[in-house]
């Protein structure tokens, strides 16, 4: 059995992100799709001054015209200091904040020119840190899909993938119907997180910030526990 996760690339996703990616045996990046504006893939929500706040890579001329694949990232080394200082100034006293930031640093300073490629190597760092062996691969170079949209393009990817479970997050919902996979002799399951709570230092609790909330306050342990807190439905 064979079971495949097919999502665009987010930067420093969520811990749904990372539970999908572990409860499958190959992941895939789709970046062979036209770029979203205002989306997540070039920018997420971490705690600033105790808030959520959007952190961000900025790109060059970045267009919903562009596949994501052909995104390229600012090579100004400006705004890789300011995020650092940023993340540096408001989690410095998180309790695993120096391996975490080294973590981030080592990802942040990296010089690949395109998003994708970027949040690839991304990926593969904060996995081999966790602890998460899904092999990951980006769609841009082998499928051949271009021509195909939505949920013909995620079928057509299972198909020459020939696997026989395809999990999707619990948004995809509305988007994929699993009778068009049973008739093509693929389960599709959709991946619903449980409600996962964990210290901030604040009063509050606030939910569903980027990976990098989830490192700096918890233990490793503690995020491979977090990983299999999820219904498949």
């Amino acid at each position: 059995m064979m079971k495949i996760g097919i999502m665009q690339p987010y930067l420093f996703p969520y811990l749904g992100y990372f539970q999908l990616i572990n409860a499958v045996d190959k992941f895939v990046i789709l970046d062979d799709v036209n770029y979203i504006n205002r989306g997540w893939i070039n920018r997420n929500r971490v705690l600033i001054n105790g808030e959520p706040k959007l952190i961000a890579i900025p790109l060059k001329e970045a267009s919903q015209n562009k596949l994501i694949s052909e995104i390229e990232i600012v090579t100004d080394q400006k705004w890789r200091e300011r995020l650092l200082r940023t993340l540096e100034f408001n989690y410095k006293k998180a309790p695993y904040f120096h391996d975490i930031f080294s973590l981030i640093e080592k990802i942040i300073l990296n010089k690949e020119q395109h998003i994708s490629t970027f949040i690839y190597k991304s990926l593969l760092d904060i996995n081999t840190y966790i602890g998460i062996n899904t092999f990951i691969e980006p769609s841009s170079g082998k499928y051949a899909t271009k021509h195909l949209k939505a949920e013909q393009k995620i079928l057509n990817i299972c198909i020459q993938e020939n696997v026989t479970t395809y999990i999707n997050p619990i948004g995809g919902t509305e988007l994929y119907s699993k009778q068009l996979f049973e008739d093509n002799n693929i389960d599709l399951f959709f991946l619903e997180s449980d409600e996962i709570r964990y210290n901030q230092n604040l009063m509050n609790f606030i939910p569903w910030l980027s990976i990098v909330d989830v490192m700096m306050f918890n233990s490793k342990n503690d995020i491979k526990e977090m990983l299999n807190k999820y219904k498949l439905v």
